[in-house]
């Protein structure tokens, strides 16, 4: 699940309404599929392949249950239908079979905005060793043993999407340490390092995307994902920066930022604790990296939203303008797969590119504005204001 990507697209702002874009109600509109740019040029045999893995957590669920904030989806039942169809479809047959199931509707914000924001992130690659030695000095730690989590939206509907962390003390949950208190060593649990790494920039990027690989100096590559959180607010240092004037806002992005970074080490881990959130990580096996939902993610097929409007598992078809310069425009279906800190708004979403340099690229430099369509079950009928 990771933590995604956000330096200055907090600020984003489509034209000058009174609307927050990260509070504003979801609201759902009927369309039909003749109405998605693009849609019969995707390639649908991959976005059902990564539907197939939330799959997995689907049919685990109980069938009467809410699927999603207040049952945006419906019930699971339907869901579960549609899942055990999954292995009677030929990948050339993967079109028709979310057209059969399912029905678009378009995802708009109370206030009729329909247009939001569009971000990217990436399994960054660092190197590292087991125990610390020569270059390998900064810290990746393993969850603490005495780190509670806790989902508020279990006690209070309001809250839903919402999450603190803590330390149990006595008979109450008190704040963990922040992210400068954690770099300066001064907690409990120094001792729970899963890996040590050779750049603490590289570090704190693996931090916010929540996986990544660790290239080691025996030779081996661990991949590591999220295992938890520390409990306090992401903040995107990208914001710090255009407040000084150190960086334009539009020029704002990963690469700018680690430039920034590279070029003031005597202030770089100052700026760095100024968000305080900190990422515990594990070692993953099998596919990955992890998201959110607990399924491994397939690049350039799921989606980061916020779990507070979206539900993880739904498919979302997306028209995007394009990610990059001189690159084409995003018109894909993708899968709800995600979330992260930074991610908040009902028409916002973080686009999974993979691994690599391109990855990097592409998830760095991308602020796309861009609309999305939920693909809900034909049969079900959902609310509105979420």
């Amino acid at each position: 699940m990771p933590v995604l990507i956000l330096f200055v697209f907090l600020l984003f702002s489509a034209g000058c309404t009174a609307v927050d874009p990260e509070t504003a109600p979801l609201v759902l509109k009927p369309a039909d599929f003749r109405s998605l740019p693009g849609w019969t040029e995707d390639d649908h045999a991959q976005a059902l392949a990564a539907f197939e893995r939330s799959c997995a957590r689907i049919m685990k669920r109980d069938p009467a249950g809410a699927f999603g904030p207040d049952g945006i989806g419906g019930a699971y039942g339907p869901w579960q239908d549609i899942c055990r169809a999954i292995p009677a479809v030929n990948p050339d047959q993967a079109r028709t079979f979310f057209e059969t199931h399912f029905r678009p509707w378009r995802a708009t914000m109370a206030g009729k905005r329909d247009e939001g924001l569009f971000t990217g992130y990436y399994e960054p690659t660092l190197n590292g060793a087991t125990t610390r030695h020569g270059p390998y000095q900064t810290p990746l730690y393993a969850r603490p043993d005495d780190l509670v989590m806790v989902d508020l939206g279990l006690f209070r509907d309001s809250l839903k999407g919402q999450r603190i962390a803590g330390r149990v003390e006595g008979a109450h949950l008190k704040p963990y340490e922040d992210r400068a208190a954690i770099a300066a060593g001064n907690w409990p649990n120094g001792d729970k390092v899963l890996a040590w790494v050779d750049d603490p920039v590289g570090a704190f990027f693996l931090h916010v995307q929540g996986s990544g690989r660790i290239n080691l100096a025996d030779g081996r590559v661990m991949r590591v994902g999220y295992d938890g959180q520390n409990g306090h607010p992401y903040f995107a240092i990208g914001r710090e920066l255009i407040a000084r004037g150190d960086i334009p806002k539009e020029e704002v992005s990963l690469q700018t930022i680690r430039a920034w970074l590279a070029a003031h080490p005597e202030q770089a881990q100052d700026l760095m604790n100024l968000n305080p959130s900190y990422v515990f990580f594990r070692e993953l096996t099998g596919a990955g990296p992890l998201g959110g939902e607990g399924v491994a993610l397939t690049p350039e097929r799921s989606l980061a939203i916020d779990r507070g409007k979206i539900p993880y598992g739904v498919p979302v078809w997306l028209d995007l303008e394009p990610p990059v310069a001189k690159e084409p425009p995003v018109q894909s279906l993708m899968i709800a797969q995600d979330t992260g800190g930074a991610i908040r708004g009902a028409v916002r979403g973080d686009v999974f590119w993979g691994a690599g340099p391109r990855a990097e690229y592409l998830a760095g430099y991308m602020k796309a504005p861009g609309k999305m369509w939920l693909l809900l079950p034909k049969n079900e009928t959902p609310g509105t204001g979420f």
